[in-house]
């Protein structure tokens, strides 16, 4: 398929290095165990989503903050190979980079530890610094791994500034308050994010519309709820649009759900099409699963048409 214009991205957000342990059973107190193996990967739910982005073409800048650490100095680099702009992704002085230290078990099962370090020092001055990147976006791009007061400042600013916001509420923070998401573009939870920022049920397909139109009518533009293995649903005030899983045969979900909307935004940005953008960036989150990872897991757009091609026609 040919791809229309690239748009340009810019991620307000986190970084982490993920730091692998495979286990073959977890330490108790005072006791050492051998482990088999160890890897380190960059992660962190705005690069991740940066990242996908850039892989299927987008023109991507990012706004981050990293430690005075060698994981610092090794995140900038990552973004920058990907092709990411990274002049507002600066050092913070004393402070670690945010660092996820995960130990897998033989049976796939995972344990994992947040430090979010500089993440936590994200601030709405640096979005401010950023700003005439951010004016020349078509998108911009945040999570939940920074100060809600920046997010808030970022979703604020956009309005001003014309330009359409997504906002990925994982994890679930109940610091972020509905009023201050007012100017919106597209929210994109899951079930548990949904319920918790609308503070209703969601564990039905009608309860999952009803709080969606919940928080459209504070004010939010447009909720995609992702569901996992059963797909998204689009709701806006008048329709649900069903956005049907891919159906793949799972290495690793890490980062699918990072995939899904670093994917939507490309294809959203290049096309303007929303339902478009929804399809694909489901077949690109169902790709990601085939392989071990988050990032290292993303496909090109070369290697995403190829992967298209081989669906059956009804995927």
């Amino acid at each position: 398929m040919t791809h229309s214009q690239p748009g340009r991205i810019a991620v307000v957000g986190s970084n982490m290095v993920d730091l692998v342990t495979y286990i073959t059973r977890m330490p108790g107190a005072g006791e050492t165990v051998e482990a088999p193996d160890f890897e380190i990967g960059c992660g962190g739910k705005g690069a991740n989503q940066a990242v996908a982005a850039a892989k299927l073409g987008s023109s991507v800048g990012m706004v981050s903050k990293v430690g005075s650490d060698i994981f610092g100095e090794n995140t900038i680099r990552n973004l920058a190979d990907h092709g990411i702009d990274t002049r507002h992704v600066t050092r913070v002085e004393g402070r670690s980079s945010g660092v996820a230290p995960i130990f897998v078990e033989p049976s796939g099962e995972n344990s994992i530890l947040i430090v979010k370090g500089a993440n936590a020092d994200l601030s709405p001055a640096d979005v401010d610094a950023a700003e005439p990147m951010l004016r020349a976006a078509d998108l911009i791009l945040m999570q939940m791994e920074v100060p809600p007061e920046t997010v808030a400042h970022t979703v604020r600013r956009a309005a001003e500034w014309g330009v359409r916001t997504i906002l990925n509420p994982a994890p679930a923070s109940a610091g972020l308050r509905v009023d201050d998401l007012r100017d919106l573009s597209f929210l994109v939870p899951n079930e548990t994010e949904l319920a918790v920022l609308s503070g209703l049920p969601t564990g039905t397909e009608a309860e999952i519309a009803a709080a969606a139109r919940h928080l459209i009518a504070r004010g939010i533009g447009t909720v995609i709820v992702t569901l996992g293995g059963r797909g998204a649903r689009l709701v806006t005030q008048d329709r649900v649009l069903p956005v049907a899983p891919v159906r793949v045969s799972p290495v690793d979900t890490t980062g699918a759900g990072d995939a899904f909307i670093g994917a939507f935004a490309h294809f959203l940005a290049a096309t303007g099409d929303i339902e478009h953008a929804l399809h694909r960036a489901a077949r690109y989150a169902a790709h990601s699963v085939t392989g071990r990872g988050t990032q290292k897991s993303y496909a090109t757009a070369a290697d995403f048409d190829a992967f298209c091609r081989a669906l059956p026609q009804t995927a």
